[in-house]
């Protein structure tokens, strides 16, 4: 039997159904918002996956184009790899359920979101995060705390939940937030250099949001949820627990310590299986944790280490003040960057901070090499790109390079968000901009260094960004309840401390922000302090950047096109373009030019040399320049006929020499005086009632020619 509960959001109607569709899953939710409609099914497996050592948790968005009445493009009409947003989307998903889940649980989880209809007004991915967190909590599988996000906006100082496509045009602010009833689990936006106090505004009210939507999500529940379902949690032994900390706790602490990154993880390696077998030796547990370490499926020994790791790092951060590599908590590791690093590319950068290292390349083209994004919304135009690469020897390690996976289309979105906002627009700069970031080393917050590497490489192209753009990775160690507050994290930071809450953007104010925690949620105090030290770093990052390069170079890149904008009439362009672009296509084989024209008559050229783009601009000059009486031009003979010459004085535009006008004297034949081909210096005499333009020779201008 079908059970729905609704509310008010936003001025629209939030409707969460269950019990119709999708029966076998192990929970489902059809929800509703405007005339967007999304089904999420959860499902968990029968038994636990063996041989694993993390928790399986499948997000997949399935984006269907009927739902925005649209047919696939391309010649196989069917849905094929997910598109970025997709991808973008079910991480969106993905990031605040999985903390949520206990440590342990070994069943493998995976949540379909299919979209079913779309309303421009309303965008998907924020219902999409709704209905997988009710289908969770309608379901039986235990997943006690339920997640519902929302997207805020602000129009005119104030705040807007979920905001429409006309609210998100005005707005400075756009941002995700995803939390439980008690605490914030993920935060993904930006703006346009939002203060931190105007962000965290932001986030407290979408929290409140969030509570409204769990608190009919309860009621849901209460009437249709199912019986919550018993999973084994695989979870190290006592035993074996006492025996790492009695035995390894001293090496553990030593290690911790050690400040290189490689020379550390060498004393980590140490630590071992074999070690522990000889160490085992006598000990008053052998009997209770020999089995465990001789059984090569048991994994408990490297469970039991890991979490000695996090609570050692948890005494230094939050007893001693003290990090891994020798830092204070709030401070920056080195930092070093430099431009020009290959003389090829438009632009280039390599930032280094700590074990950190990205190089990025910024490449400048004409307006037409734009994206096309034809999804589920209206189909746009992208003129600005940064990719982000993370290939394998980066952290010393080996594995096949199958393309971008969901983590570098992540990185590479949140460092074009942070950049996106500081570019001038295509009518100062009518360019589109690809960036691509490569991470040459990393240890810890390599997606903030590609922020910063590539405000080097775009000042490096000659880009006119009007501010430097910087960005920091924050973490979170909690120890009973006491929070350390870190600065430029490192990898080891993030892989055992509870948050990772990167901000980026200028002296003025934030762009781009990520936050995903690993607990189970924070209070927005510890936020108010985090970004608070965040502010200082960035400033102190981008003082740096600017003694790399103080200001964008005057001029491109002698490899980079040039490009020029010419207004025209809009009922020019069709002489621009000639009957079957004849008369475009003429330009481009003569220049080598490359010309997008717009509707409303903008004409932009590119080519790769100056000389090119000003004999193309002379070329469409000439086609739309209006022929005026008095006027005298220098043509060429097209048609001879025996009243007199045809003369093209512009592209596209003749004019008649009549006999009588061919010289100062008596003319017999026109053959007597011009011959096709010739050029010749005429005057317009006359252009008449129908347009036809009359020329002479006889005039005193064109005989000084």
């Amino acid at each position: 039997m079908s059970e729905s509960v609704s509310m008010e959001l936003g001025g629209r109607t939030l409707t969460i159904e269950t019990g119709e569709l999708a029966r076998q899953a192990s929970g489902s939710a059809f929800v509703r918002f405007g005339d967007t409609c999304i089904l999420a099914a959860a499902t968990a497996s029968a038994n636990p996956r063996e041989g694993i050592e993390f928790f399986p948790l499948t997000v997949d968005y399935e984006e269907r184009m009927y739902a925005a009445g649209k047919i696939p493009g391309g010649f196989i009409k069917r849905e094929g790899r997910p598109s970025e947003k997709a991808t973008l989307t079910a991480r969106l998903i993905d990031r605040p359920i999985r903390p949520l889940f206990a440590e342990g649980f070994r069943h493998d989880i995976h949540i379909v979101v299919t979209t079913l209809s779309v309303d421009p007004d309303a965008d998907p991915d924020v219902v999409a995060l709704v209905a997988a967190g009710a289908a969770l909590a309608l379901s039986d599988i235990p997943f006690e705390q339920p997640v519902a996000g929302v997207r805020v906006g602000m129009v005119d100082g104030e705040y807007v939940v979920n905001p429409t496509a006309a609210q998100q045009e005005q707005s400075i602010v756009d941002v995700v937030v995803a939390g439980t009833a008690k605490a914030v689990m993920m935060v993904e936006g930006g703006g346009k250099e939002v203060s931190e106090e105007t962000f965290l505004g932001a986030v407290e009210f979408a929290h409140d949001r969030i509570r409204d939507i769990l608190r009919i999500v309860d009621q849901l529940v209460a009437k249709a949820g199912k019986p919550k379902r018993e999973f084994p949690l695989f979870l190290p032994s006592a035993e074996m627990r006492q025996f790492v900390d009695e035995a390894f706790g001293a090496d553990i602490a030593r290690a911790m310590r050690v400040t290189g990154k490689q020379d550390r993880n060498r004393a980590f390696d140490a630590i071992t299986r074999q070690e522990a077998l000889v160490r085992i030796a006598g000990h008053r547990l052998e009997a209770h944790v020999r089995p465990q370490l001789e059984d090569s499926k048991n994994h408990d020994f490297e469970k039991c280490v890991k979490a000695r790791e996090e609570d050692e790092l948890r005494t230094m951060v939050v007893d001693e003040g003290r990090r891994p590599d020798g830092r204070r908590l709030d401070e920056v590791r080195p930092i070093s960057a430099r431009t020009g690093i290959v003389p090829r590319t438009h632009g280039s950068g390599l930032f280094t901070r700590g074990e950190t290292q990205i190089f990025t390349a910024a490449t400048l083209g004409s307006l037409s090499d734009e994206q096309r994004i034809d999804g589920l919304g209206p189909m746009t135009f992208k003129r600005f790109m940064h990719h982000y690469n993370f290939p394998p020897y980066s952290v010393g390690e080996t594995r096949p390079m199958r393309g971008p996976g969901r983590r570098e289309i992540g990185h590479g979105n949140l460092a074009e968000r942070a950049i996106a906002p500081m570019l001038p627009p295509a009518e100062a700069f009518p360019y589109t901009l690809r960036l691509v970031s490569e991470t040459f080393e990393s240890n810890g917050s390599s997606s903030m260094g590609s922020v910063c590497a590539s405000t080097l490489a775009l000042m490096d192209a000659g880009v006119p960004l009007p501010k430097h753009i910087g960005g920091v990775a924050m973490g979170l160690i909690l120890k009973d309840g006491r929070p350390g507050i870190l600065t430029d994290i490192q990898g080891l930071e993030d892989a055992l401390g509870e948050m990772d809450f990167k901000v980026a953007g200028t002296v003025d104010g934030i762009t781009a922000v990520q936050m995903d925690i690993k607990v189970q949620g924070i209070t927005l105090d510890i936020m108010r302090k985090a970004m608070a030290q965040a502010h200082e770093s960035r400033l102190f990052i981008i003082d740096k950047l600017k003694e790399a390069i103080a200001a964008p170079r005057r001029g491109l890149s002698k490899y980079a096109p040039r490009m020029i904008v010419l207004e025209i009439h809009p009922d020019k362009i069709k002489d621009v373009i000639g009957p079957g672009g004849k008369v475009i296509n003429k330009i481009v084989a003569e220049t080598g030019a490359k010309i997008d024209i717009e509707d409303d008559g903008r004409v932009f050229l590119a080519s790769p040399d100056a000389a090119s783009a000003e004999k193309a601009r002379r070329m469409v000059e000439d086609i739309v320049k209006d022929v005026e009486i008095g006027e005298v031009y220098t043509g060429v003979v097209k048609r001879i006929m025996n009243f007199g010459a045809f003369v093209q004085i512009l592209p596209g535009k003749e004019g008649l020499v009549h006999i009588s006008q061919l010289a100062p004297h008596r003319v017999n034949r026109v053959e007597d005086e011009v011959k096709i081909g010739d050029e010749v210096v005429v005057q317009v005499r006359e252009i008449d009632e129908k347009g036809r333009i009359n020329l002479t020779r006889k005039h005193p201008e064109t005989a000084k020619r």
